[in-house]
Formats: structure tokens, sequence, C-alpha cells
């Protein structure tokens, strides 16, 4: 691949990309929010890539992720870029090749996003967004997490030899406490609602000189998290499937793929999108609620669903984005009871995919996206599964 690169400064190494805000159009050279209130993005799309895809027989996938770095606004100076060699993870049948009769039945490809360094897919974008951080010369960080995108950033930030501060609930697993701690980085407990926790660190990141990791605010993590579509699309010899199904809390995956899908048809090398379809948590739904009402989010008993503890978002910081999202690709969002959730779970492992409560959200609105006749039964289906069983 050949793209565009960012202007240099007058030593010739790149300038960071500045970023604009989608709402006014005002634009920074580097922040964390627009003085409006809406989340930023990057003022660039990539150029001068050709016409035709790479041929995947002959594409160099040697640097994982960064492979695609013609296609990400970060990274354009290798030494810059904050690597644990993540990305290229398989796609697999979901069903077993086999006479069993108790098939699983998901008629689906899995992506295997647990098998990251932290195991969990959102070292996609830990690594763009300490690569961003490189670039600017950061050396504090501070992000908020329920858990993995912690232990992604406090891993990445000692990978890049930056001080971190990660803010989590007071109850967050303590399997995943012990992933931010033992990187080295202040695991700050904050009692109270998901929501609560944000607000504690957007209240440190204003009144001190910490750099905002956020996996939900900054721009650079979605750069990342684009990933996804870019191996999708390769993996599949250039074709897109007919959906992918994607637990959805920040959207931090599901806009990831809607940003690299979008990028791939403008350059020619995909001819439509995907639709975009989401599994959110019964009784924290709250892209479910305003598309379809009450009692869609919080379907059957109405009680939450605190096994996928990882997407209890009640206010997602890029609402306005998703929304886009599930429009433009013709998607939805579902809420996922928690019995219906433990039950893709005992599926999953059964079925040799040993991975977190959280992602069995995705298969299990699968099923429930066929019986709705949202989906065909023959429809081509891809589901990441985005955490590790190791981490519970």
């Amino acid at each position: 691949m050949s793209g565009d690169h960012a202007p240099e400064s007058d030593t010739g190494t790149p300038t960071p990309r500045p970023l604009s805000c989608p709402a006014c159009g005002q634009s920074y050279p580097d922040r964390w929010r627009c003085d409006c209130g809406s989340p930023l993005r990057f003022d660039w799309q990539p150029t001068g890539l050709g016409s035709d895809p790479p041929d995947p027989a002959t594409f160099d996938a040697r640097d994982g992720l960064w492979s695609f770095a013609d296609l990400l606004a970060v990274g354009d100076d290798p030494t810059d870029r904050i690597s644990l060699g993540e990305g290229l993870t398989p796609l697999v049948d979901a069903d077993r090749r086999s006479s069993r009769t108790d098939q699983p039945g998901w008629n689906a490809t899995f992506k295997l996003e647990y098998v990251f360094p932290t195991g969990s897919f959102k070292d996609r974008g830990a690594t763009t967004t300490l690569t961003r951080a490189r670039e600017l010369g950061v050396d504090r960080i501070v992000e908020d997490s329920s858990g993995n995108a912690g232990a992604a950033i406090a891993t990445y930030a000692a990978r890049a030899g930056m001080d971190a501060e990660i803010y989590v609930p007071a109850a967050a697993t303590e399997s995943k406490l012990r992933a931010i701690e033992r990187a080295g980085a202040t695991a700050v407990r904050v009692e109270g609602s998901r929501g609560e926790v944000t607000d504690a660190c957007i209240e440190a990141v204003e009144s001190g000189d910490a750099w905002y990791a956020s996996h939900a605010y900054n721009p650079a993590f979605f750069e990342g998290t684009a990933t996804v579509a870019y191996e999708i699309a390769l993996q599949r010899d250039w074709t897109v499937p007919d959906a992918v199904v994607v637990p959805l809390g920040h959207g931090t995956l599901f806009l990831g793929a809607y940003l690299g899908f979008e990028r791939l048809r403008e350059a020619g090398w995909i001819d439509r999108l995907p639709r975009l379809l989401g599994a959110q948590a019964a009784g924290v739904a709250p892209v479910v609620r305003q598309r379809h009402g009450e009692a869609a989010a919080a379907p059957g008993d109405g009680e939450h669903n605190d096994a996928a503890d990882g997407i209890q978002i009640a206010d997602p910081a890029q609402l306005e984005w998703i929304r886009e999202a599930i429009e433009e690709t013709n998607g939805d969002a579902i809420a996922v009871s928690r019995s219906a959730t433990e039950r893709e779970l005992d599926r999953l492992h059964a079925a040799g995919f040993y991975t977190e409560p959280t992602c069995a959200v995705a298969p299990a609105a699968l099923r429930e996206y066929r019986s709705r006749g949202v989906l065909a039964p023959d429809d081509d289906v891809v589901v990441p599964l985005t955490g590790s069983g190791l981490k519970k």
C-alpha cells in the first residue's frame, strides 16, 4: 500500500495530524473534546492508495495491524509506533465441521479478538492511542475503564515508558485490576456508577496536566479499532459479509468497523458496507431505548444484564456517531438478557471459544436477529469475540 503521509516539520519528522469537530467545524492541534462538547475526529482521509486493493496472497502482514499503516491517521513515523505485535486475529468458522447433532447453530464466522496481547480487542485502540501520545511528546496519561480498555492502555503505556492512571469502578474484577497495576499504572477506584468513574477521570484531566487516552473520546483509539474492518476484508479476499454483529457499549469496535469499512469503500476496495448490528445489555441499552422504546431496552423481566459488565454504558460519548453508523448501514441494535448471555457463554465454551461473558451478547444477538427476520438463516455474518475468559 502507498497512502499519503503527514506533513513534515522543519526537522523532517511527520507532524501529528490535527483534529476537527464534526458538529461545529472547529479545528485543534490536539484536544480531548471540542469547546461545544462534541467528540473530535481526525481531519484526514487516506489518499493515493491506488484503485485496486493489494493481492491478499502477497500482502505482507508481518507488522500485524500496522501492516495497514497507510489507512491510519497516526504512526507515519514507524519509530513512534507503540506495538506488541497486535492484530491479524483469526477468522474462523463458528460451527464445527463434524457429523455431531449438537452443533451450536451459529452459521457465522467468528473473529477471535480475545487472542490479543492483553486478551481483548481494546489492544487495537491502545496501540494507536499510545502512538498518538508518543507523536505529541506525552509522558503521562489517564484513562477511565471498567477493565479491558484500562488494562490495554496501562500495558501499552508501560511499553511506551509513560506514567498512567486508570480510573476504574470500585467493583472492577481483581484480574483486570492486577493487569493494570502489574503494568506499573495506578488504578484509581471510584465508588458509584460507570458514568461517575468517567466524571472523576475528566475532572482529573481538566485540573491537571495529564493527556486523556480515552477509548470513548480519543479519535486515535478509533483509528486502531478501524483495523478490524481492514482485516475482515483482507481475510475474505476483499469481500464484505452481509452483516457484522458487535457488542455495543461506548461503540469503540462498532464505530471502528464503520470507520474502516467506509474508508475501504471510499478507496474502491470494497463495493458496499456490511450491516452493523449492535448487541446491548438489557437494562442499560440507550441505543435500543432511543430506537425502539423502553420495553425493548429491558426485555423480559426488565432485569439488568450485569453479566455483560463491559458494555454497561448508559450515556455513550459517541451516541450521534453510533446513530449515523446504524442509519448508513441499515443496521440496528437490540438488548440481550442476562439469561440469554449466560446460555450463549456456555455454548461458546463448549465449542472451544473461551471468552468472557460480555462478548457472548453478540452471538446471542445473532440468534435473535435471525429469529426476528432481521437476518436470513443463510446471511453471511461475522461476529467478533471480544474478550478472553481468562480475565474472569
